[in-house]
């Protein structure tokens, strides 16, 4: 059930870049766009899981839920949405892919956690995999926007790296409380501080926001981007550890590599196919240890979630 729960994120994950980009071009405000769409994704979360009980309004009330909103969604894609204007959906994807990474870091260098040279090894190799995939796609460009929206992407990825951290914290801080639950809290607490940017930002015209492309783009992100996305991965966290279901961030890029083949005729060289098996390997290092505690163990649960199986 993980492995396939992980594969799914993946594929899910790995198709929100170019939505993102789709609505972009659409003339959607970024911070608005980004908004709406996790703000009503985790109210109508939040609100179907206290229609079954499982999430308590008074959840909502906890600082935990603020600062987890403010790393994994506020944080991580007021700059993603931000730099899409600026930076390509395969750059933004590799750019991305260095979440695990920098949670390796942060725990080496601020929690003192003791991390084996093989998940530093894999999450290394993983990224230079990426880099090597895209090197075919990728153009040199003295854009300062471009530069600038690259910036912007990493500093994401410090915030998504930190609030990935604290959410394990969280998760353990709330026992009786559905990851689920806890991730819808977090996206409507992200989502009001996006709109609140948004407000003293960007001018937002309705008629923009009715296009097919806006309105696709929206529907897309927010049901299936953050409602089924975000809920798995906070599931991952939970079953599992920070650093394994971050690795999808690998994946996404041969994802949208391999959708832009499809719909715009893109081609496939032999270094495409080295990278592939290079983000692969990577993988596999960063998580073996994880990959053959769950071998032995399928059937351990952590204690978040055995309400959830």
């Amino acid at each position: 059930m993980i492995i396939f729960n992980y594969a799914f994120v993946c594929l899910i994950f790995g198709t929100t870049f170019l939505a993102i980009k789709i609505g972009l071009d659409g003339s959607a405000p970024p911070f608005f766009s980004a908004g709406i769409r996790f703000f009503t994704a985790g109210l109508i979360l939040f609100l179907w899981m206290a229609w079954r009980k499982k999430a308590n309004f008074n959840l909502l009330l906890r600082k935990e839920m603020l600062l987890t909103g403010i790393g994994l969604t506020f944080g991580t894609f007021s700059t993603l949405y931000w730099a899409e204007q600026y930076v390509s959906s395969g750059i933004a994807a590799v750019l991305s892919a260095t979440g695990p990474l920098m949670i390796l870091v942060l725990q080496i260098t601020v929690i003192r956690q003791n991390t084996s040279l093989r998940s530093v090894f894999g999450c290394i190799l993983g990224f230079a995999g990426v880099v090597v995939l895209m090197l075919p796609n990728l153009t040199v460009s003295t854009n300062a926007w471009w530069v600038i929206g690259c910036v912007a992407i990493l500093i994401g990825q410090l915030f998504y790296s930190s609030g990935a951290l604290y959410s394990k914290r969280v998760i353990h801080r709330f026992p009786n409380s559905s990851p689920i639950a806890l991730n819808a809290a977090q996206m409507i607490y992200g989502g009001l501080l996006l709109l609140l940017l948004s407000a003293f930002t960007e001018h937002v015209q309705m008629k923009s926001l009715l296009t097919a492309g806006v309105i696709g783009s929206l529907i897309y992100l927010t049901v299936i981007g953050s409602m089924v996305g975000h809920s798995l991965f906070y599931w991952l966290v939970a079953k599992t550890n920070p650093v394994f279901p971050a690795t999808w961030l690998y994946v996404s890029p041969p994802i949208a590599l391999f959708i832009g083949v499809l719909f715009y005729g893109e081609s496939i060289t032999w270094v495409t196919l080295l990278g592939v098996l290079t983000i692969i390997a990577g993988t596999v290092f960063a998580n073996l240890d994880s990959l053959k505690l769950l071998i032995r163990s399928p059937g351990r649960t952590s204690p978040a979630l055995r309400n959830e199986t």
